[in-house]
């Protein structure tokens, strides 16, 4: 994947552990993933491992619903870890029970994405390319942008920004 270039992927059905917060990225984020990546690797450590089984824990990501919309203190975010498909919400073994983290299947489908390099708050230009892209290709985008965080945050921090899409009717 090429940075700045739009493209687009087929992405396979992923079950993800998620858990959703309300404020500025930079306050709420903190708070959450003890609770997020305790919950994986607990689960990974207790259940799976003394069953000889191999969890694999996957990148974070988030979905931004409105970010676009509201001022960043109240944006929400939906935060996901991905993991395999066999693992159970009845499994899991919660961190932080007071920041309960749930398991959700996101969909398989289309998804135009583009590779950002930069800080997040550079990210528009970038979000604006896809945009055009998916509309030259004709197609509609299904749901919020979400971002794949390949890196630690700063100057030259890696995210792919990536909407699912479908024809336009």
């Amino acid at each position: 994947m090429k940075s700045s270039t739009p493209e687009l992927t087929k992405l396979p059905k992923r079950t993800v552990l998620t858990i959703t917060t309300v404020g500025d990225p930079n306050k709420v984020t903190a708070a959450i993933m003890p609770s997020l990546y305790g919950t994986a690797y607990g689960t990974k450590f207790k259940v799976f491992k003394p069953k000889g089984k191999k969890m694999d824990i996957g990148k974070c990501s988030a979905f931004w619903p409105d970010a676009h919309l509201k001022p960043k203190s109240k944006w929400i975010g939906v935060w996901n870890l991905e993991i395999p498909s066999f693992v159970k919400a009845k499994d899991l073994i919660q961190k932080n029970p007071k920041l309960p983290v749930k398991l959700v299947t996101l969909p398989a489908g289309t998804y135009a994405q583009i590779l950002h390099v930069g800080t997040y708050a550079t990210e528009g230009s970038n979000i604006m390319k896809l945009h055009e892209f998916v509309k030259t290709q004709k197609l509609k985008l299904i749901g919020a942008h979400e971002e794949v965080y390949l890196s630690r945050p700063g100057l030259k921090a890696k995210t792919i920004i990536q909407y699912r899409v479908s024809k336009n009717k």
